[in-house]
């Protein structure tokens, strides 16, 4: 006898109910009135389409429930501020119900960390339809909340001479000396995020990922693909609402700031004392110029990146342009300059082209630090042209606006 979330599948419905909660997600934008540029709205949609993908590359093409694999994230996506200098490799699955084995190679990363994620969801989630609930719908089934249910970073993993490494992901853990990522019955997604401190020459690490109970591959099911589509529209909705919120509700009312929210960055799949992660807001109109100016603490990576109002890197981010990191060329000891312009007003510090925008939010990492606080950030907004005639020396007689404090 088919079930509820088979007939789903059969009958067409699965499909309309995942299109029409894209539908209405597309609409969102329409609650954020006249505050949005032609250009942000024109990235909306397009912030959208890259989601509606990421979501058929999870929970379609690589979550078969015997054949387990490691993607990469898809290409150009940004989730929650993605920084450039990190790739992020999933592994999804329908349900914990089995126990895995992570192998591969280090290359030339230093530093990589692989956590077990879980979201809430009913039993039933592939046997419901989900658009007309909207977001209230998110309280029940929320594939964007995460919850780090275990991690085992890189300095915790034994390599051998070539930097090969093995990891078992089980409920229980190895009898023997194995190394070891703890997963529960509730595991549905693996996520790995490997820190480089520059791309430039680095050859990056390389996994795969097998059942332990060597679980022979099977033809696709309708009620499999009930529940993919299902998963899917919600991820998309659900990205598009933390988007919004994280937006209207949050950064955009504290422009040129940074807080560093533990709980925020948990909230998304993070990994407790695996770095200080500050996010904000910036604003810089056509005629202005803002600096930004802050002194790392010791810590082995450190990113401050900007984005668009959806959390997105610039297109520019291809070419060096829109963020600094640790490793960037021409940065000196000590304090950290960047100036936020229209076009370079050529006095110094670290041009960051906006690419168009006039807001958008930024992130601010430092990733295995020796600090108990991340440091204050100072921000000045002055005219480019004042900027251009008196040089930086401008700031040194302004009050800045001191961010950087830890909730």
């Amino acid at each position: 006898m088919t079930g509820k979330a088979a007939e789903r599948t059969l009958s067409g419905r699965a499909w309309d109910d995942f299109c029409e909660t894209i539908r209405r997600t597309g609409h969102m934008i329409e609650q954020f009135g006249d505050n949005v540029t032609e250009l942000d709205r024109t990235e909306w949609y397009r912030f959208l389409s890259r989601y509606v993908r990421m979501g058929f590359e999870h929970y379609v093409e690589c979550s078969e429930p015997t054949r387990p694999r490691f993607h990469e994230m898809t290409w150009r996506q940004t989730i929650n501020f993605t920084s450039p200098l990190q790739d992020h490799f999933f592994a999804d699955f329908p349900d914990g119900c089995a126990d895995y084995v992570i192998t591969g190679n280090k290359g030339q990363m230093p530093y990589f960390v692989i956590a077990s994620l879980a979201f809430d969801g009913p039993a039933d989630f592939a046997e419901r339809d989900w658009a007309e609930a909207g977001v209230e719908g998110l309280k029940a089934f929320n594939t964007a909340l995460l919850k780090t249910q275990g991690a085992i970073e890189s300095g915790a993993i034994t390599f051998d001479d070539a930097g090969n490494f093995r990891v078992v992901v089980s409920k229980d853990k190895p009898d023997d000396d194995s190394d070891w990522l703890r997963a529960t019955a509730d595991t549905t997604m693996l996520l790995c995020r490997a820190v480089y401190v520059t791309r430039e020459g680095v050859a990056p690490m390389t996994m795969r990922i097998e059942r332990l109970d060597s679980a022979p591959p099977r033809p696709i099911d309708p009620a499999f693909l009930s529940g993919a589509l299902a998963k899917a529209g919600q991820m998309t909705l659900a990205y598009a609402e933390l988007a919004r919120s994280w937006w209207q509700d949050n950064l955009a009312s504290r422009p040129n700031t940074v807080r560093f929210d533990e709980a925020l960055y948990l909230s998304n799949g993070g990994v407790q004392d695996d770095r200080f992660h500050g996010f904000g807001a910036w604003e810089c109109a056509e005629d202005q110029a803002l600096i930004v100016r802050f002194t790392p603490i010791p810590c082995d990576f450190w990113t401050f990146q900007f984005c668009n109002i959806w959390q997105e890197n610039f297109d520019n981010y291809e070419e060096g342009q829109g963020y600094l990191c640790k490793g960037s060329p021409r940065l000196g000891d000590g304090a950290v300059t960047m100036v936020v312009a229209h076009r370079d007003p050529g006095v110094g510090g670290t041009w960051i082209d906006p690419y168009g925008h006039t807001q958008g939010g930024w992130s601010f990492r430092l990733i295995k630090t020796r600090g108990k606080l991340p440091p204050p950030v100072h921000t000045w907004t002055v005219p480019v042209a004042n900027l251009q005639r008196e040089g930086l020396g401008l700031v040194d007689r302004l009050e800045p606006l001191v961010s950087g404090g830890v909730v």
